[in-house]
Parts: structure tokens; C-alpha cells; sequence
């Protein structure tokens, strides 16, 4: 991959985080928690797949991408353990909404989780950016 196509890559993956983000809303603002949930781990994802795509990082399952994600930001000190642990939580939280036939969320836990998303999203964007290359 050339440098240009890894370029319009990642913005194609942090404009599908940007978009999930107001998917999850809409599905926050109709009720439809889980799916709210499933929406804002995706975004989260794209963002996080943007910047191991910026550095040639490669992972090929969602847990791939939190490895990859630990090992080389958290562990060296670029992002803090508090966003891993948001990150892996979450994707627990998708996964069990996804998958467990009695995994039902609420109101209350969805909207906790939006801004959180919405930070952890952010938080993404400004490291691509300070490590853009």
C-alpha cells in the first residue's frame, strides 16, 4: 500500500467512525439500546483500525485490533490504560448484546456510554493526528 492509499484509508475509516457515531445516536434517541451499543463499538473500531492502518499495523479479528492496540499505544505510554479499558469493555458490552439472546440494555446505561464513545473517538482522532506521518 502506498503512502497516499493509506492516507485516504484512515479517512475513510475515521468518516465511518464519524457516521456510526451519529448512527448510534439515532438509535440512542429511538430507543433501540442495543443497537445503540453495537453502533457505538463500531465507531470506536473504525477509529481504532484508522490509526493502526496509519502506522502498518495489521490485525485481522476485533481482538486482534485490541491487542495491537495495547501493545503498541497503551504499553509504550500514547494511550492511557482508562481508554483500553473503555475499549474492551465496550466491545464485551457488543459482543453480549449481539449474541446473548438476554442481553437487554437500558436508557440509562446507553446514554452513560455515548459520551464516553464520543471521547474515546476524539481521543483516537488526536493521536492519528499527532502521529500522522
Amino acid at each position: 500500500m502506498t503512502d497516499e492509499e493509506r492516507y485516504e484509508l484512515v479517512q475513510l475509516r475515521k468518516e465511518n467512525a464519524q457516521r456510526t457515531l451519529c448512527k448510534a445516536k439515532l438509535m440512542l434517541d429511538n430507543s433501540y439500546w442495543n443497537g445503540a451499543v453495537n453502533r457505538m463499538y463500531y465507531a470506536c473500531f473504525y477509529a481504532v483500525t484508522a490509526l493502526l492502518i496509519q502506522h502498518g499495523i495489521k490485525a485481522q479479528t476485533h481482538s486482534g485490533v485490541r491487542q495491537m492496540l495495547s501493545f503498541y499505544f497503551v504499553k509504550t505510554g500514547k494511550l492511557s490504560p482508562l481508554n483500553m479499558r473503555f475499549y474492551s469493555d465496550l466491545f464485551a458490552a457488543r459482543q453480549d448484546g449481539d449474541y446473548d439472546d438476554f442481553v437487554y440494555f437500558d436508557q440509562e446505561v446507553t446514554e452513560r456510554l455515548y459520551p464516553l464513545c464520543i471521547d474515546f473517538v476524539d481521543t483516537i482522532n488526536k493521536l492519528i493526528k499527532e502521529t500522522a506521518l
